[in-house]
């Protein structure tokens, strides 16, 4: 096994104000056990601007930072409180330099609560097309709606939680439970988002694996993720290193503790990782009301308060806000941290083209009417138009319907029990198949399971413009379909031989602000089990039809054992979380008009004992949860390969309406592995470089002519606030700074150089082509994944495979064949030393195994580095 290096800081210390903040305190000494781990100091923070590509912006942004007060670079760093505005969070504005309030918004499926958006498929349901050009196409809607609606900052994608914990509440906000899956969907995503100007936010980093106990507070302490390096670095900062290295603007940090250190706060995961190893020239910010202290943070790394509350929202205290100008007058927060964090913001600003004509935001996420409260949750607000009613859903139905039919995951089709013929005699059972009974976004942030599931609940949900019901679909192809939409098999119904049984069962998660009968946004209650007696309504079916098709609308995996083997249980969907198009989507798929393309992003297990004790649900009644990550890498298809156990359904299984060979396969040598650790890294450009004097106490001094709105958060202090700290300044009283803090820069890390890290890592080093043709008898779209097998000379225990690439056909016609390229590259067949701290891969690539199939036990193609290719 690899040595075990431990990074995050010791206990977190809640502070009161930035001025007075308990910083936190020193690393706790090496120990053995995983619930000793804790991070060693990293400081200062890193300065962003060294990286070529942001050279344009960075100037841009440093002209104007030289030029502003105090006050002026203190309200860009800090939101103006929650409800304080239109948008989840808003930034206070510089109006002398033409820099509005930046809106930050949710979510990663649509712009949240608005009006005449489009409810896009939500994440999971994008990693199972396993379509690298769906997921950008969908970015450029995601992007293309909140530049329309005024969004500085759209609050995705998300890649953390990356399901480690299969009941985790908001896995389906990502693209599944696989790094390069989440990567490969996240950087896509950012691209295309990005392209139309709108800010990206890569999330939540990291550790963020259950809801239930995730948040600090006042009088609780939220759960540490106590993580070793290795694992870090090769399953749970995969993502977030393809995020950077796609230019994301901005990371949002996650609320609970890693390795016993607020990730907010954390030196190590901010300075240390993201700012320096991973180059992260963006900016970051908190999760709402994930802000601990105000000194801490700001030495951390962190860039942006978010929503800007101190400890207890409403309250108008901030840790930042006006406490940041206090602090940086008294000297504790050096004028240069200040410097950077505006530098970044601006920096995101200008490279995504912000300062040409943005629109301000024309939507209010806090009430549906034409009018009302300009600041809702100030105790005195004027009225004023909030919302406009934009219309910027464009052709966005298109691409939402196309991601949704894509990942429709056909697990199961004997005898060809699908495609259904249009004049099919249909029998359809189960409320999944109809309308919310109490209508369409009858709950706030979709905190309800009634109708058909369309997405998960919580703050990554957008309102439905309109649903497409699987009823509505199947009603208009089929004039013959009776439909019983309830979740209790109705004893009156009779089944003639030539009658088809459509059985639709869901399974539902969200967010922890939401409890839905009985889950606090994890699936405490309902477990792995279809919801609703979803089990019990399917072999209620299969008692009484001889052919029945399950549809399954699930946020992750779900258990089949009571029903999956009955004779009568011909055809089994999962048709994952699909949107807006849900019915429409299905339909395509059902009836033939497409055959279905998607593949699992998740193992479905026989039970849940199959997975490793570790990652279950943690609870406890006081104290702080210790969750230590002792399974490593061995996270879902890694852990039943590790463990030999044979799943019900593996990692990346996907069937077709048709049959594909793999044939006239090759590999070849791109890029030598001449060495096992990359080239040296490139040296850092420059960086914006400032005056480093305090600056006066006047630019922080309230303006005389301000018209002051209660609770909202300001960057001001009164004369004698201010004057008292510039005191401070010059006294000989010193800041207790948490140990091991220095203002002089650390080595840069070997394993940095550019955005992502070393460019070196993303050498090509092999690259495998594979022919694939359509062997059946209808057009089809096969996806051809790629799983590597490192040696065991790299001295590490490795997963027996890890999915490192994908490809997927276009539409192959029967008999039509398609060469696809998947490449190779060097971070691919490396693993992280933790003792070099960098990557290592095998020399020449000495011993490395490639398969290519269509799921991680699929060995239709075997290929060896040296000794070519085969076929089973």
């Amino acid at each position: 096994m690899a040595p075990i290096s431990w990074f995050p800081l010791a206990l977190l210390a809640i502070a009161t104000s930035c001025t007075h903040a308990s910083p936190v305190g020193g690393p706790l000494e090496m120990r053995a056990s995983n619930s000793e781990a804790f991070s060693p100091p990293y400081y200062p923070a890193p300065k962003g601007g060294w990286v070529s590509n942001w050279a344009e912006a960075y100037e841009k942004a440093h002209r104007l930072v030289s030029n502003m007060t105090l006050a002026e670079k203190v309200n860009l760093t800090t939101g103006t409180g929650i409800y304080m505005g239109p948008c989840a969070g808003q930034t206070g504005s510089v109006p002398r330099f033409g820099i509005p309030n930046i809106c930050l918004h949710d979510s990663p499926l649509g712009v949240r609560n608005t009006d005449h958006n489009t409810a896009f498929p939500a994440g999971i349901t994008v990693g199972a097309t396993f379509d690298k050009e769906l997921m950008y196409e969908r970015g450029v809607g995601l992007g293309e709606e909140a530049h329309g609606k005024g969004v500085n900052v759209l609050l995705g994608p998300s890649v953390g939680p990356m399901g480690r914990k299969p009941r985790g509440g908001r896995n389906w906000e990502g693209f599944g439970f696989d790094p390069v899956l989440q990567g490969i969907g996240a950087a896509q995503t950012i691209k295309g988002m990005q392209s139309t100007g709108a800010i990206a936010s890569l999330k939540h980093l990291v550790g963020n694996e259950q809801e239930m106990h995730r948040m600090s507070s006042v009088v609780t302490q939220g759960y540490s993720s106590n993580i070793d390096d290795r694992t870090l670095h090769e399953f749970y900062l995969w993502p977030f290193a393809e995020g950077v290295r796609a230019e994301v603007g901005s990371i949002m940090i996650a609320y609970n503790d890693v390795n016993r250190s607020a990730c907010s706060q954390n030196s190590k995961l901010i300075n240390g990782i993201l700012k320096d190893e991973l180059g992260f020239q963006g900016f970051v910010l908190t999760d709402w009301l994930a802000h601990l202290g105000g000194v801490s943070s700001a030495l951390a790394g962190l860039d942006m308060s978010m929503p800007g509350d101190g400890a207890i929202p409403l309250f108008g205290g901030s840790y930042w806000g006006n406490e940041l100008s206090r602090s940086v007058l008294n000297g504790t927060v050096p004028v240069e941290r200040l410097n950077d964090m505006v530098t970044r913001i601006l920096a995101v600003w200008f490279k995504m083209g912000q300062d040409q004509d943005y629109p301000l935001p024309n939507f209010s996420s806090n009430t549906e009417d034409e009018r009302g409260l300009l600041y809702p949750g100030a105790l005195f607000s004027p009225i004023g138009v909030v919302n406009q009613f934009v219309n910027v859903q464009a052709d966005h139905h298109v691409t939402a319907r196309a991601v949704a039919r894509d990942a429709i995951t056909l697990l199961k089709n004997e005898g060809n029990a699908l495609p259904l013929s249009r004049n099919d005699s249909l029998k359809i059972f189960g409320t999944d198949a109809g309308p919310d009974p109490q209508g369409l976004n009858s709950c706030a942030d979709k905190g309800c399971n009634r109708g058909v599931l369309t997405m998960g609940w919580g703050s990554g949900t957008a309102k439905l413009p309109y649903v497409i019901t699987p009823q509505d679909a199947i009603a208009n192809i089929s004039s013959t379909a009776e439909f019983y939409l309830t979740d209790s098999f109705p004893s009156s119904v009779e089944a003639n031989p030539n009658d088809i049984a459509i059985v639709f069962i869901n399974s539902d998660s969200g967010e922890n602000f939401i409890t839905v009968e009985g889950n606090p946004g994890d699936r405490k209650s309902s477990g792995l089990h279809a919801w609703h007696n979803g089990d019990d309504l399917v072999k209620a079916a299969a008692k009484k039809f001889s052919k029945v098709i399950v549809v399954i609308h699930t946020v992750g995996p779900i258990i089949l054992e009571e029903w999956i083997d009955l004779e009568p249980v011909k055809a089994v969907l999962i048709a994952h979380l699909p949107g807006q198009e849900a019915g429409d989507s299905l339909a395509d798929v059902l009836f033939g008009d497409y055959s279905p393309s998607g593949h699992l992003p998740y193992t479905i297990p026989y039970q849940e004992s199959n997975y490793p004790s570790s990652v279950g649900l943690l609870q406890q009644p006081f104290g702080q949860i210790q969750d230590d990550y002792t399974e490593g890498l061995f996270i879902d298809y890694r852990h039943f390969l590790k463990e030999q156990i044979t799943p019900r359904y593996p990692f990346g299984h996907g069937l077709s309406y048709t049959a594909f060979k793999f044939a006239e396969p090759s590999i070849s040598v791109v890029t030598p592995l001449d060495t096992a650790y990359p080239p040296s890294r490139p040296d850092k450009g420059p960086t914006p470089t400032y005056p480093t004097t305090i600056p006066p106490p006047s630019e922080v001094i309230w303006p005389s002519s301000l018209n002051r709105i209660w609770r909202y958060l300001y960057p001001y202090l009164n004369a004698a606030e201010a004057n008292a700290a510039a005191a401070v300044a010059n006294s000989s009283k010193k800041y207790p700074y948490p140990d091991g803090y220095s203002t002089t820069p650390k080595p840069a890390p070997r394993a940095g150089g550019a955005e992502g890290g070393n460019p070196a890592l993303w050498d090509i080093a092999f690259t495998v082509e594979v022919t694939v043709t359509n062997t059946g008898r209808r057009p089809g779209r096969a996806v051809a994944q790629l799983y590597v097998e490192l040696p065991e000379s790299l001295g590490l225990e490795t997963p027996p495979r890890q999915l490192r690439q994908f490809e997927k056909t276009r539409i192959l016609e029967p008999g039509e064949s398609e060469t696809v390229t998947l490449e190779v590259t060097r971070k691919d067949v490396s693993v992280w030393d933790v003792v070099v701290q960098d990557w290592k891969a095998p020399v020449r690539g000495e011993g490395v195994r490639i398969y290519v199939g269509e799921s991680v036990l699929d060995e239709r193609v075997v290929c060896e580095v040296g000794n070519g290719c085969s076929t089973l």
